[in-house]
């Protein structure tokens, strides 16, 4: 605190940013929220001047001493190995809860989902979305899928803590575990252990292509999900349009340490100046700043006036209709009528309550895992342009203390018993393993094998190695190992 007031940094963002930012702010004023802004400066000016975070290093220092973020959009410039900026801060921050509600506000914004109302808690640094990518070959790029066991307890956890503290009814978890058994695998196993813990609130699993598919056709049947990253950032966007509007969608980011609020949607680049983009998304996110300041009753005032503006049918053009709609109003003059209603609530909608509320913390690392792990082989990526057999021979004739046990391209495998339709490319997967199957190895094995392979000019590109957990194979198995 300074001055009595909550300190927190502001940053207006490229494209439309500066215009709902400033909107923003001036509802927050009017609504009398003790706040101190702080800005800083990101996105595409920054990227420009050489710092490919989007942000000079000096900001950490003010994200660091003030209580929470409130960012616009930014503009990431094309090319250039620029690293997405919300990546950088979630995972530098440990950002680690992603929150998107998503309700419908029928008959006033038009939506074929009228009784929608569903909160999407996604976590929110692991998975393919952190970004570690690789090209291999002159055909293969890959990206890494990383899921924890602590990442997916924490996230699991707050979910259920986050339902029980808004006296929701459900958590519903989606994955893609039939066919990621591992590490999907991993976030459904943990979501099943920990939904124990909470026998007060329901709990199912839906595989994440039908789940989605329900979701767009049937989202009342929903009530919180919790999703690993890359999922939750797509069906967030899904679940925010079918409410009426992308442009409608705040969300914020909980970390232990901090957090981090902004709308769902881009800068808009094209629509800069306008004066015709949507508040509406930054607004509803800094009333889940104000929530997690501490700040209810402002919280409270300013969602109710955003409904009762919505009720009244003062509508940006993103959501102007002439059925529903009885006022077009620009980016400044909606906030400005949003600040008028401030002290009233809507008629029709129904007003929300806030009441006192403490910041949600979920510890990770609550079930403990004892496995035993032993190492018994290792999986070799080559690159090859001969064909499948012909690779498989040349391997077979070159000694080494490891045996080969399978070969296979893009997962499919084609040897042994491979089948002569399998289309490859040029990233081929070769499994050594001692010639008793399950027998323990060690690392020198390995080495050793991959210095004879490279004395018999095999191109290695990366290598991963092959565990038993308790003596169950931690590696896709392919019917052989």
């Amino acid at each position: 605190m300074t001055n009595g007031k909550i300190p927190i940094a502001i940053a207006e963002g490229d494209g439309i940013g500066p215009e709902i930012m400033a909107a923003t702010l001036h509802v927050l004023k009017e609504s009398g929220a003790n706040l101190e802004f702080h800005p800083v400066e990101i996105g595409e000016k920054c990227y420009l001047a050489g710092h490919t975070t989007g942000m000079a290093p000096t900001t950490w220092d003010t994200l660091r001493s003030t209580d929470a973020f409130l960012k616009a959009p930014i503009t990431t410039p094309q090319g250039g190995g620029y690293k997405s900026l919300n990546v950088t801060i979630r995972a530098t921050l440990g950002l680690y809860a992603n929150i998107r509600p998503c309700a419908s506000y029928s008959p006033f914004i038009e939506t074929k989902h009228p009784k929608m109302n569903v909160t999407i808690i996604r976590e929110n640094v692991e998975d393919l979305y952190i970004g570690i990518e690789y090209r291999q070959t002159p055909q293969v790029c890959q990206s890494l899928k990383l899921i924890s066991r602590p990442g997916s307890e924490k996230i699991t956890r707050y979910a259920f803590e986050y339902a029980r503290a808004h006296n929701r009814k459900k958590v519903t978890c989606f994955t893609k575990d039939n066919i990621m058994k591992l590490s999907d695998g991993l976030f459904h196993k943990v979501y099943e252990e920990i939904a124990t813990e909470y026998p007060d609130i329901e709990n199912e699993h839906w595989i994440i292509d039908i789940g989605t598919a329900k979701l767009a056709d049937t989202p009342e049947i929903f009530d919180v999900l919790v999703l690993p990253n890359l999922y939750g950032d797509i069906l967030s966007d899904i679940a925010a349009q079918i409410t009426g509007s992308v442009g409608l969608g705040g969300s914020a980011n909980i970390g232990d340490h901090g957090a981090m609020f902004e709308a769902i949607h881009g800068s808009a680049p094209r629509r800069a100046g306008e004066n015709s983009a949507n508040p509406s998304g930054l607004l509803l996110a800094s009333v889940l700043m104000l929530n997690y300041l501490g700040l209810n009753e402002n919280a409270e005032r300013i969602h109710n006036a955003w409904l009762k503006t919505i009720e009244e049918g003062i509508h940006t053009n993103d959501v102007y209709k002439e059925k529903t709609s009885t006022q077009k109003v620009g980016t400044k003059e909606f906030a400005i009528a949003v600040a008028k209603l401030l002290g009233q609530k809507p008629q029709k909608l129904k007003p929300v309550t806030y009441k006192s509320s403490h910041k949600l913390k979920a510890l990770a690392n609550h079930i403990p895992s004892n496995e035993k792990r032993t190492l018994i082989g290792v999986d070799i990526f080559l690159y090859s342009l001969i064909a499948p057999l012909e690779l498989q021979k040349k391997l077979a004739s070159t000694p080494t203390p490891l045996i080969l046990k399978l070969l296979s391209n893009r997962g499919a495998k084609v040897w042994p018993h491979g089948q002569p339709e399998t289309s490859c490319i040029d990233q081929f997967r070769a499994r050594f393993a001692h010639k008793q199957k399950g027998q323990g190895i060690t690392p020198d094995l390995i080495i050793d094998t991959l210095k004879a392979l490279a004395d018999a000019g095999f191109d290695t590109i990366k290598t991963e190695n092959l565990y038993l957990f308790d003596d169950k194979p931690g590696f896709s198995t392919n019917d052989i190992y």
